[in-house]
This record gives C-alpha cells, structure tokens and sequence, in this order.
C-alpha cells in the first residue's frame, strides 16, 4: 500500500515536545517573575502538574504534594491546571505545524509528531528547519525540545531524552547511549531492565531476543524494532474539520433586494450540500455583504432546530436582506455556517415531520424579531412542590415534553398564596376571595405534600400543606391549601 512517501526515500520523522506547555500558556497572557507551578487534584490530593524553570531549578518537580512545595519553597505562585485549554493549545500549534509538512499528528497531551519527508528543503534543509521551528516557539514563548529521526519512536526518543538529531540510515548511533525508558515502554520494565544492566538502548540491542521475548513479552521488541526501523509505525494526522463556508463574487455590483436573496439562494444550495454530505445541520448562519466602499454588511439567521434544507432556510434571510444598506452596490456574498450539529439519522415521513417542522419555522421567524431567547416553553421539573414542578426554558433549545404526567390534577393557573379566612382542617363552608364571596359547592381532597427540606426555602420549610379542589357554587374552581402546624388557609391556583 502506497503511504505518501517517495520510492528510495528515507522517512525523516521529527518529534516536537512542549515540556512545559501548561504552564507556557498560562504565562504567555500573565507573566510571573520567581518559581511558578500547575497544581493538578489526583487521588485527592493537590498535586504539581506542571512548572516553569525557576521552580525546577528550586527542586520542585512534577507529581510532588503541592503542601510540599510550598513547604519547600515559600515563594511559589500557583494556579489550577485547564486540561481542556491545554488541549485546544495543542490542536492549534498542531495547526500552526502544518506550516512545514501536511502530515501531522499529537504525541500525548504534550507533543506533536511531524513527517517532513520531502518537505525540509523548502526551508534550505532539516538544519534550517529544525532551528526555524526552535526560534518560532521560542519568540512565541513555548518552551520546546525538537528530536529527529528516521522514525517515530527514534525522533520521540532524542525529544524527550537528549535533544538532537539522527543521521539518515543510523538510528541505532544516535540511540544507542539513550535510557531503555526512551523506547516509549512502561516504568516496570524499565526498572527490570536495569536491574538486568541494560540501561541504555545500546545494550539492549545487542542482547539475545530469545531471552528478552520470554521474559517481557513482545512488546518490548517491537518497541525497539519501531525506534530502529525495523518495524514500521504510521503517523495518523489529524483530519481539518470542514469548513462551512462558501461565497461568491460578483462582476458587476447589485443593490435589489431580489437580487442579494438570489445569491443568497445559490450560496445556500452550495452549503446546504456540504451540511448534508457530513449529515450536520446548520444553528447559526451568517451573510456578509460586501460592498464596493469595502464596507461589509452582516445579516444573522438564527435557527430554532439544526436545519440542512435550503428551501426552508432561504425564506427566513428576507426580513434581514431587507433592511441591508447596499450602499452603491454589493461585489461580494459570503455565507457561512457559525453552529453547527449532528443530525440523528431518521425515518423520513412528512406528515409525522410535517407539524412539529411548521413550529420550529414559526419560532424562528418570531425569533428574529424578539430573539430566540424570548420564545420560551414551559417543562415539568422534577418535584412534587407546585411552585418548582416546572422551569421555562427557550423553545429553540430544548424540547418538548408532549403530554404532561401528573398524578394529580394540576390548576392551570398557578400564583402566589394568598390567605382567607377559615379556620379548622376542613375547607370553609363560605369565605371571601379577592373581595368575592364564595360557597363551597364541593371540596375535594386533602393531597398532603411535604417541604423539601434539603432546599433552603423558608416558606416550605415551615411545615407540610393539605391542598384541596374545591368547585364553589359560584363557578369558580380553586386549588387551596390548609397548613396544620400554622392553623390557615391559602388560595394557590384556579382550575380552568
């Protein structure tokens, strides 16, 4: 199988690692003069994840207590660590990389892995390669240490346990007074292989395999084939995510409105294709209209469900492509898509689909005028106190309930309690009510619902309520409640 590389060409695998890239980005956007560390909770515990030169050369080190760092050295400034943050560091020099050679790929959390095969003499060889990468990172302030090799796991080695860089076809020169702990092997074999005396990659080379086999498997050669070669290890690149955008340049200027929302129709159908190829499906969308001042004018769509359909998207730019000042004409259409999701994979049925879909198309036109935040659902919440059974949510980003379970009937109108008067456990036979009088015709009840008193809330954790339906003789049909610890009685809620 054909893998990218030239025929009688040697591989040249460069490895980058960023010993101290915690807290390189932390001190990029504040600078601290003195001992600085990345503490890490592992195991309960607060842990050193990452430190800068000063604390090193103080004694620190990484995975030492944090209590025993301070205790060691007063001065230290400390943060907590971002593993999310260090990951999008990473993903983006992994970006930056790509600058040199197309194929690269991320070596733990820490490291990148480069195949410049064919590529270093685009920047005068690997010598001015390598010292283009050191100075770059070293202007932006990351501190990195750069292996090269004929393979992965030799470039990984020079990386991580003496810089430097190997001549094609010697890898076994350059590793051979290495750690065996630079074979990328785990710390029990490590130290079995010292206690053995073979403590470099030298020795372990020209031991017996046989032996070696029996004794820690096959992995341990395989390790030491790959660093020399012998065995091939691929290099996986990270695929680009697509990119959601299209745009479209015009000879002559427009300044209709029709004419703007025919682009808009073809930019549309174009990246629509593309949403449906990845079967994602576009939140956020946004026009810019360039006009011929250079000036650019924006029109944002917002969706109230992820949509791949041109045909229903394109009506919804008319009331924003209707208020764009084209100015004297507009050269340029560029559409793209600022949110996107994953569309689940579905049955298609138009009348099951036909319904829900008029909805969300409804929302998203009142949303353009008073925002999608401000078109908003109620949803039942989990609790069995009237006043927390439901939460009011955005319609555009949740979903629906359907029917609501209760086992209980429920007012459907709900309000603050408000007192009359009675007195005994029993609903009163006749009382006044927002200056009505009004008779029981029939009381239903009592539902006993209890605080929950793992909730601060002073006006349910007084006690328990007894809520009764009670149909007055006057039509009205009310939710009230008594309280026993507190003799009262309370209207909460009116039945339609």
């Amino acid at each position: 199988m054909f893998d990218g590389t030239p025929q009688n060409q040697t591989r040249r695998i460069i490895s980058l690692w960023f010993p101290r890239l915690a807290s390189d980005r932390v001190l990029r956007m504040r600078a601290v003069a003195g001992p600085f560390a990345l503490t890490l909770k592992e195991h309960n515990a607060e842990r050193i994840y990452c430190l800068n030169l000063d604390a090193l050369q103080a004694g620190l080190h990484r995975g030492m207590p944090f209590s025993d760092a301070r205790a060691f050295c007063h001065e230290l400034v400390s943060a907590e660590a971002d593993l999310q943050a260090d990951q999008r560091l990473l993903l983006t020099l992994r970006r930056w990389a790509t600058r040199y050679c197309p194929w690269v790929g991320l070596e733990g959390r820490d490291g990148l892995t480069l195949d410049i095969t064919g590529a270093a003499h685009l920047v005068g060889g690997e010598s001015a390669l390598v010292a283009d990468i050191r100075g770059r990172l070293m202007r932006a302030g990351f501190s990195a240490v750069v292996g090269l090799g004929d393979t992965r796991g030799a470039a990984w080695a020079l990386a991580r346990h003496g810089e430097g860089v190997a001549e094609v076809g010697k890898p076994l020169e350059a590793l051979a007074t290495l750690p065996v702990a630079a074979l990328r092997i785990d710390p029990k074999t490590d130290v079995a292989l010292q206690r053995l005396g073979l403590r470099d990659i030298g020795a372990l080379a020209a031991s017996p395999r046989a032996p070696l086999a029996r004794r820690f498997g096959a992995d341990l050669l395989m390790r030491l084939d790959q660093a020399l070669g012998v065995q091939p290890e691929q290099i996986t690149p990270l695929v680009e995510p697509p990119h959601y955008a299209v745009r479209m340049t015009l000879p002559e200027p427009i300044g209709r409105s029709d004419d703007v929302m025919a682009g808009t129709q073809r930019l549309l159908t174009r990246l629509c294709a593309k949403l449906a190829a990845n079967g994602m499906g576009v939140r956020v969308l946004h026009l810019t209209l360039r006009r011929v001042d250079k000036d650019a004018q924006e029109v944002e769509l917002r969706l109230a469900r992820p949509l791949q359909d041109a045909a229903r998207i394109l009506p919804l730019f008319e009331r924003g492509v209707g208020e764009v000042d084209a100015g004297f004409g507009i050269d340029q259409l560029r559409l793209s898509a600022a949110a996107v999701e994953s569309l689940p994979v579905q049955q298609l049925n138009h009348e099951a689909s036909s319904g829900k879909d008029r909805l969300d198309d409804l929302i998203t036109r009142i949303g353009t005028r008073i925002g999608l935040e401000n078109v908003q659902r109620f949803l039942p919440a989990d609790s069995h106190i009237p006043e927390r059974s439901f939460i009011i949510a955005a319609a555009a980003f949740s979903k629906s309930a359907g029917a609501w379970v209760a086992t209980q009937p429920r007012p459907l109108r709900l309000f603050p309690p408000e007192g009359i008067a009675g007195q005994g456990p029993h609903p009163p036979q006749r009382f006044r009510w927002r200056r009505m009088a009004l008779t029981t015709g029939r009381a239903m009840g009592p539902e006993r619902i209890m605080p929950e008193w793992w909730l601060e809330d002073e006006r349910w954790r007084a006690g328990l309520r007894d809520y009764w339906r009670i149909d007055t003789r006057e039509g009205r049909r009310l939710w009230m409640f008594y309280t026993p610890q507190s003799p009262a009685w309370f209207v909460q809620g009116e039945f339609a």
